[in-house]
């Protein structure tokens, strides 16, 4: 029987200690979900739709609790948390409303008396999500999943094992059958057995590269459907003529949310030489007026990483890029799992904090010499989540588009994730999409029915 803890990271006080599910605990859940997948897809839309309503009115009843659970477990600032958890509400809401549309037959005209195609559910989906955003990686997973009829399993990251376990509650207390939703206690190797497991019919993960491959690989060994949202190490492409009075607070937002530790964060800052100085100078500034604390304080903006391991790697990437000619203009001091907000210039294409995801609070300045090579800059990565671009020349924005090969281009505002739009990665960043319709239909049989009469 193996037993893991989880600590706040804030004070590395424990707030409970869980024993981890054993290969019969697993496999025990894993059938109560296949019990129930007939009963569940028969169900009909309208009240899944219902159901989904009633999330979204408990996510907003409980949002003081889950944020608070959040900041204990993974350390986030409670004020961000209570708007993951509004996120989180406006994603229900969204499917709860549109999910009989997006679900509906689509008619295809052919020789047929009639031929569409149904949406039919796949099944038992397997979810590996990471901690950064503990209630929103889910949601925005099981909202649509669920809704298109799958049952779901859940292994969450194990320092937010009771936010995966309250989810798991949040569904039965809404009104859904038992084995509908639920959470597993499980480390990688009983994942990649599950995996195997010819009951379960997709994965889909959100996480590193490494975890990626790995999931990927098991998955395609067992011709298993795989979504994969990745990392990213998002540009955010300043021109000339960029109005730093109206978006310099979103470019440090872009930054800095979650103390820094988001897939879609900035983290390339690639700005064109004629207003290099003046971007520095304001961004600097509004990065050192950020309140640094204790994440439970509703004024605190940056709190502490989710853990001290994290802190320390975030740090040796920084450090190494030193080496390489990195200058510090702000921050770089580490007390355990905090990290201070930092400010990188002289940043090359050869080192950690352009190549590499840097999860937490470093902004990597980079000085391009025109519109192009900030271009050119920006598309010089593995990776590819989101770019974002800040001018007054949105007709120019537009003629680039196809330039920026990554999963989302944003002019004048950051990078997010909206349940209206489609949500993913290209390259190392991964494949498949979240959200909108494509998200709701990556986890059905797009089946074609043919009928002569």
């Amino acid at each position: 029987m193996k037993e893991y803890e989880t600590k706040n990271p804030y004070n590395s006080e424990v707030v409970k200690t869980y024993v981890q599910d054993s290969t019969a605990d697993i496999d025990k859940k894993l059938q109560k979900a296949l019990a129930i997948e007939a009963s569940w897809a028969a169900v009909e839309i309208e009240d899944k739709c219902e159901l989904l309503s009633n999330v979204a009115e408990l996510l907003i009843d409980r949002k003081e609790e889950y944020a608070e659970l959040m900041t204990q477990e993974m350390g986030k600032p409670y004020s961000q948390g209570i708007s993951e958890i509004e996120k989180c509400a406006w994603a229900c809401d969204f499917y709860a409303h549109n999910a009989e549309n997006l679900l509906a037959d689509e008619l295809i005209e052919t020789d047929a008396d009639e031929s569409f195609i149904s949406h039919d559910p796949l099944g038992c989906i397997l979810a590996v999500m990471p901690w950064n955003y503990p209630f929103w990686q889910v949601i925005r997973f099981a909202a649509p999943t669920l809704t298109a009829g799958n049952t779901a399993l859940l292994k969450h990251a194990q320092n937010v094992t009771g936010c995966s376990l309250a989810i798991e509650q949040l569904f039965l207390d809404a009104g859904y059958p038992e084995g509908c939703f639920q959470s597993l206690k499980a480390g990688h190797e009983e994942i990649e057995k599950l995996i195997a497991n010819d009951g379960i019919k997709a994965v889909t993960l959100t996480g590193s590269e490494k975890a990626g491959k790995s999931i990927a690989g098991t998955a395609g060994k067992n011709l298993k459907k795989s979504v994969l949202e990745l990392g990213g190490n998002n540009a955010c492409i300043v021109w000339e003529d960029a109005d730093l009075d109206e978006h310099i607070d979103t470019m440090v937002m872009a930054r800095m949310q979650n103390t820094g530790q988001s897939c879609i964060a900035a983290k390339r800052f690639i700005v064109c030489e004629n207003i290099y100085d003046y971007f520095l100078e304001k961004f600097t500034a509004k990065v050192k007026s950020l309140k640094s604390g204790d994440p439970m304080k509703e004024d605190t903006f940056i709190g502490v990483m989710a853990r001290e391991d994290l802190a320390e790697e975030l740090q040796k990437q920084v450090n190494d890029s030193i080496k390489q000619g990195a200058k510090v203009v702000l921050g770089n001091m580490r007390n355990g799992a905090y990290y201070s907000p930092t400010i990188l210039t002289d940043v090359t294409e050869d080192m950690p904090v352009f190549k590499e995801e840097t999860f937490g609070p470093v902004a990597a300045i980079i000085k391009a010499k025109n519109r192009e090579d900030a271009i050119t800059i920006a598309a010089n990565s593995r990776l590819g989540l989101g770019s974002m671009l800040f001018t007054e020349d949105t007709d120019a924005a537009m003629d680039i588009i196809s330039d920026i090969p990554d999963g989302a281009f944003f002019v004048n505002d950051m990078v997010k994730s909206d349940p209206r739009l489609p949500f993913g990665g290209t390259k190392a960043s991964g494949y498949g999409r979240e959200l909108s319709r494509e998200g709701i239909l990556e986890f059905v049989n797009k089946k074609t029915v043919y009928i002569k009469k």
